[in-house]
């Protein structure tokens, strides 16, 4: 199969590339522990809910959790523009490429987003209103829920995508996208940093009660919730250790480098005393949550290392394609310069007879491979200029004609093969001849 190279627009970036791709892992980092904190929120909240019909204090953690998802989500999409412009900048080529070939369902992650968002609002402040009418309330975080799951998916789907441009000639729409390598192990792996993100936020909103304003029904309970969120985000955690080589896996291996598996496995290093201080703080006798601070810090470099190991990735797996593209970028701009070049000379012809000045500096340059065949008064393989000049006086066009489609009149000369020059370059020569030939 053809890969497509496409040239790209030759526009200077607006700062340096490393200073650009450093900002586009840090960004998309902030950006993505929001989100993390949205998702995880927003099925933590369905869960609790379900449960609090049968027990009053999980309808009250959910109506908590409820409160948080409405910031995070706000977060999540201001901090979401900057990854998303500069990766539009950096890899325009790959990212629009990706977008095009999923098409309708990429463009439906605006309204699926708008739809989302104003559900959390109502689910959140209608939560007494609906108090009496729980299916409908639960439904509306369902849904909520739901959208989320699919959004994480599509933007997987095609980030997934613009690193295999061997793969687009055979894509057809986003279900045939979904099924390339990486794409649900990938989603796998962010379902569960959601889910182990939020388990953490939660302990360090219980533990700072400053923070939590929390209900005394669930203050009472601190320590045991405390307990519950730390075994969830060990548990989860810890199954990270087997998702993460299925998705290394499952990368194709034109991507992997040295660079990118050092960086990978120095944060699974880190988060090793991370899951360790996890177990501690649920062996705790006493109110645990002490170490959250800490747990957090360790997890969050194990996440720099992932996140840079991922860019190291997405750099290698492009290298060959970006190189072809380049040179494809180079190709373009010089036929749109020759273009250009032809269409300012065909408007120099047309414009009339040019001055002596002009004909001699431009005849001069577009005649050098005249001069390989033809001496200016002796032979060479050719006849000399100035005999042609005064074969052809006061007749341009019969040069060109002749220039075109020569043919064959002197048995001790060779034959001259055509010149393959636009008309208005060759109107130039045939004046410059018959000027220098005087």
């Amino acid at each position: 199969m053809k890969t497509p190279i496409p040239h790209d627009i030759p526009l200077p970036l607006p700062a340096a590339e490393v200073f650009l791709k450093t900002l586009l892992v840090l960004s998309f980092i902030a950006h993505l522990l929001f989100v993390n904190l949205m998702v995880g929120g927003a099925i933590f909240a369905l869960i609790y809910e379900i449960r609090g019909r049968g027990n009053k204090i999980y309808d009250e953690l959910a109506l908590f959790i409820a409160k948080t998802i409405t910031v995070n989500k706000s977060m999540a999409v201001v901090l979401g523009v900057a990854p998303l412009l500069i990766i539009n900048v950096l890899y325009t080529v790959w990212f629009y490429a990706a977008n095009s070939l999923t098409g309708s369902v990429w463009m439906l992650v605006v309204p699926s987003v708008a739809v989302a968002f104003l559900l959390t609002y109502l689910h959140k402040y209608t939560w007494t209103i609906l108090q009496q009418h729980k299916t409908i309330h639960i439904s509306i975080i369902a849904i909520v829920v739901a959208i989320f799951l699919f959004i994480p998916l599509v933007f997987l789907t095609n980030i997934n995508l613009m690193l295999f441009p061997e793969k687009w000639a055979a894509v057809k729409g986003f279900v045939s996208a979904m099924m390339l390598p990486s794409v649900f192990t990938r989603y796998l792996h962010f379902m569960a940093a959601c889910i182990s993100v939020t388990s953490l936020f939660l302990v360090w909103m219980f533990k700072y009660e400053t923070f939590a304003k929390l209900e005394s029904s669930l203050a009472e309970n601190r320590s045991f919730f405390i307990r519950q969120f730390y075994v969830i985000a060990l548990i989860v955690t810890a199954l990270q250790f087997l998702i993460g080589p299925l998705v290394l896996i499952s990368l194709p291996s034109h991507g992997l480098s040295m660079k990118m598996l050092v960086t990978i496995f120095s944060g699974v290093f880190i988060a090793v005393p991370a899951i360790w201080l996890m177990w501690k703080e649920v062996q705790e006798t006493g109110t645990a949550g002490s170490r959250v601070i800490k747990i957090a810090s360790l997890l969050g470099l194990t996440v720099l290392c992932m996140a840079s190991g991922r860019h190291f990735y997405r750099e290698q797996a492009l290298s060959h394609h970006k190189k072809a593209v380049a040179e494809k970028t180079i190709a373009y701009q010089k036929l749109v310069k020759e273009a250009q070049e032809q269409a300012a000379l065909q408007a120099l012809v047309e414009s009339g007879p040019l001055d002596e000045s002009t004909l001699l500096e431009r005849g001069k340059q577009l005649s050098h491979a005249c001069f390989a065949c033809h001496g200016l008064d002796t032979r060479l393989v050719g006849p000399p200029l100035k005999e042609i000049a005064k074969i052809y006086t006061g007749n341009p066009d019969g040069i060109v004609a002749w220039t075109k489609a020569p043919g064959k009149k002197r048995p001790d000369y060779p034959q001259m093969p055509p010149m393959p020059l636009p008309d208005a370059e060759l109107k130039i020569i045939a004046e410059y001849i018959l000027k220098i030939g005087q």
